[in-house]
């Protein structure tokens, strides 16, 4: 739970800022600092997503709905980050290079309409894993409120089912090129599988799953509770994703887990 502490810190930070548009993304983190923002601020703050081959549509419209019950119109604007090859080339350092363009795409929005601050999702325990996209919101200058206030995951949920936001225990969310294997190119053929290979898997009841994309190798991660399922449903799965253009469907019994290619950054450093 919140300490009385960090909440009025919250309200202070976030109070202060005048005009703010949030970096939204319809994940837990974002939708908390757009709720206050809305509480706050009112009508000076708005959402604004940013929409390209990387965002599931389901995701888009997941977002679309939560904004909508907070009372906001969502903006929705057009990123081309997958378009740079510094990006396609799939670096350890894409997320940099994707922030970087969401940012600027951000930044020109928000100065075209007078919103003096950018804020974001980004919590206290999102320092502990790999995410270069953090440098680049902090050379755009943009704002982390949970992450100044110390607040991590446990506390957000917590905070936001208080709060009766309807996405309080949604599991944690990223981009479709994060189901790529850092090193393997991404292309927009590549972020379609993956995108209808988890969304037949959602169909079937599968949640907090992943898709990874090992070329003609899909490799799902499920929650372990969720394996027997899999295997009842193995036939099914099985016909739904091969058409899709890959040859074998697998099981990680590692089950899911998030940032797990992050793993051979890792392994590389020791």
């Amino acid at each position: 739970m919140l300490t009385d502490e960090q909440r009025a810190q919250l309200k202070s930070l976030i109070k202060g800022l005048d005009r703010a548009l949030v970096a939204y993304s319809g994940g837990i983190d974002s939708t908390l600092v757009l709720k206050l923002a809305r509480d706050y601020l009112g009508e000076n703050a708005a959402p604004a997503i940013a929409v390209s081959p990387s965002l599931a549509q389901h995701d888009l419209a997941d977002a679309r709905q939560v904004a909508q019950e907070i009372g906001c119109e969502l903006v929705e604007l057009n990123s081309t980050e997958t378009e740079d090859p510094r990006y396609q080339v799939n670096n350890p350092d894409r997320c940099y290079f994707c922030k970087t363009n969401v940012y600027d795409t951000l930044i020109t929005y928000a100065g075209q309409e007078g919103y003096r601050w950018i804020l974001d999702g980004t919590n206290a325990d999102d320092l502990g894993d790999h995410r270069p996209g953090l440098r680049a919101a902090r050379e755009h200058g943009v704002r982390s409120p949970l992450q100044e206030a110390k607040i991590g995951k446990e506390a957000i949920r917590a905070y936001a089912k208080e709060l009766g936001l309807t996405n309080w225990d949604k599991p944690a969310n990223a981009c479709l090129s994060s189901r790529i294997p850092y090193g393997s190119e991404v292309t927009p053929g590549k972020l379609g599988q993956v995108e209808k290979a988890e969304l037949i898997l959602k169909t079937f009841g599968f949640t907090g799953h992943r898709v990874r994309h090992h070329d003609t190798i899909a490799r799902l991660e499920l929650v372990p509770d969720q394996f027997a399922k899999a295997m009842d449903l193995h036939e099914q799965i099985v016909t739904g994703l091969k058409p899709l253009g890959f040859l074998y469907i697998t099981l990680d019994l590692g089950g899911y887990q998030t940032g797990s290619l992050n793993k051979t950054l890792k392994q590389k450093e020791n």
